[in-house]
C-alpha cells in the first residue's frame, strides 16, 4: 500500500470529496484525521465506515477558518499520533450570487473558510513539516478560480487565491521535500448538483468534453497520486479533474 504508516488530515472530511478522499487514503493504508465544524455525533458514521474498512480514523471538531481552533488542533494531532504526513485542505462552502445581490458577509465567509481557512492549516502545520523535511500539503481549488464564473465572485477569488497561495509556499518549501499542489475539479456529482433538473444537468454535461460530471471519487484518485511517492517531483501544480472543462 502506497500510504502504509502515513498521517493524514482531511479537513471537512465527513462527506462529499472529503469523505472520498478519507477513503481513498486509507485503502492505500493511510490513518485517517477527519477535522469539520460537524460535531462528533454527525461525523461517527463517516468514522465508523473507515473504521470498518480496517482503517485507524479519528475525528477532531475544529472550525478552520478560526486561527486558533486550526493551530489547537493541529498541535493536538501531532502530541497524540507522533507527527503527520499529509495535509489535505478540503474544507469549504459556498454562497453563490450576482455581485449586485451579494452582501459583505456573503463575501467574507466564503474567504474566511476557503482561502483563510486553507492558510490556517498550512500555517498550524509548516514548522513541522520544515522539521520533518517531509510532507504533501494537498488544497481543493477549482476550475472556477482558473476561468471565473458570474455568480461565483467571491468562490472563484477564494480558490485562485489557493492556487496562488499554493504556488508560494510550494516555493518556500522545496527545499525541504515538502510538496505543495492543488485539485481544481470541474463539475462534480454532489448532493447540491442532484437537485438539479434533468435539463439543467443534461446542459453541465454538454458543455464538458467528456460529456460527464466528475464523481468525488474522481477526485480523491488525484488527491492520492499527489499524497503518494508517486509524485515526490510534482511540486506547485494545479491539476484540473474536470473532463477538460477549462482547457
Amino acid at each position: 500500500m502506497k500510504l502504509e504508516g502515513k498521517i493524514a488530515v482531511v479537513t471537512g472530511g465527513s462527506r462529499g470529496i472529503g469523505f472520498a478522499t478519507c477513503k481513498k487514503l486509507a485503502s492505500e493504508g493511510a490513518t485517517i484525521i477527519i477535522t469539520d465544524i460537524c460535531d462528533s455525533e454527525k461525523a461517527a458514521p463517516a468514522i465508523k465506515e473507515l473504521e470498518d474498512m480496517g482503517a485507524k480514523a479519528k475525528f477532531y471538531q475544529s472550525d478552520v477558518s478560526d486561527f486558533a481552533s486550526a493551530t489547537e488542533t493541529v498541535n493536538a494531532i501531532i502530541e497524540e499520533f507522533g507527527g503527520l504526513d499529509i495535509l489535505v485542505n478540503n474544507a469549504g462552502i459556498v454562497r453563490d450570487k450576482l455581485i449586485l445581490k451579494m452582501d459583505e458577509q456573503d463575501f467574507d465567509a466564503v474567504i474566511n473558510i476557503n482561502l483563510k481557512g486553507t492558510y490556517n492549516m498550512i500555517k498550524a502545520t509548516y514548522k513541522h513539516f520544515m522539521k520533518q523535511r517531509s510532507g504533501r500539503i494537498i488544497s481543493l481549488a477549482s476550475v472556477v478560480g482558473i476561468m471565473g464564473n458570474a455568480g461565483q465572485a467571491n468562490y472563484s477569488a477564494s480558490k485562485a487565491g489557493i492556487i496562488g497561495l499554493t504556488k508560494s509556499v510550494a516555493k518556500e518549501l522545496g527545499a525541504r521535500n515538502v510538496t505543495v499542489n492543488a485539485i481544481a475539479p470541474g463539475y462534480i456529482v454532489t448532493d447540491m448538483t442532484d437537485a438539479l433538473s434533468d435539463k439543467a444537468k443534461e446542459a453541465i454535461d454538454s458543455g464538458i468534453p467528456m460529456k460527464r460530471r466528475g464523481t468525488p471519487e474522481d477526485v480523491a484518485n488525484a488527491i492520492c497520486f499527489l499524497a503518494s511517492d508517486d509524485a515526490s517531483y510534482i511540486t506547485g501544480e494545479v491539476l484540473r479533474v474536470d473532463g477538460g472543462m477549462a482547457m
